[in-house]
């Protein structure tokens, strides 16, 4: 799994240990609710787009979330020890 996709899947699960959508996280975090849709996921050249650190704060601070919480699923994800 690419480091891209491994970033992904982890919004997704955090926001399914919270309950919520991929939309209902972006709302919690006073997003769009489209920010975290997969057609936000690349450019329309193709190139992954990634989050910024300001979005990233702001999942980790409406959902609880440390740091250590967030690298252990992420790395959790490349390992291969969650499935999609």
């Amino acid at each position: 799994m690419t480091h891209h996709d491994a970033l992904w899947n982890t919004i997704n699960k955090i926001a399914t240990i919270n309950n919520k959508t991929r939309s209902g996280l972006a709302r919690l975090c006073k997003l769009d609710a489209t920010a975290f849709n997969p057609s936000k996921r690349f450019s329309v050249h193709g190139q992954p787009r990634w989050i910024s650190t300001e979005t990233l704060y702001k999942i980790l601070t409406h959902t609880n979330t440390t740091p250590v919480q967030f690298a252990e699923l992420f790395q959790g994800f490349l390992d291969d020890k969650y499935k999609d």
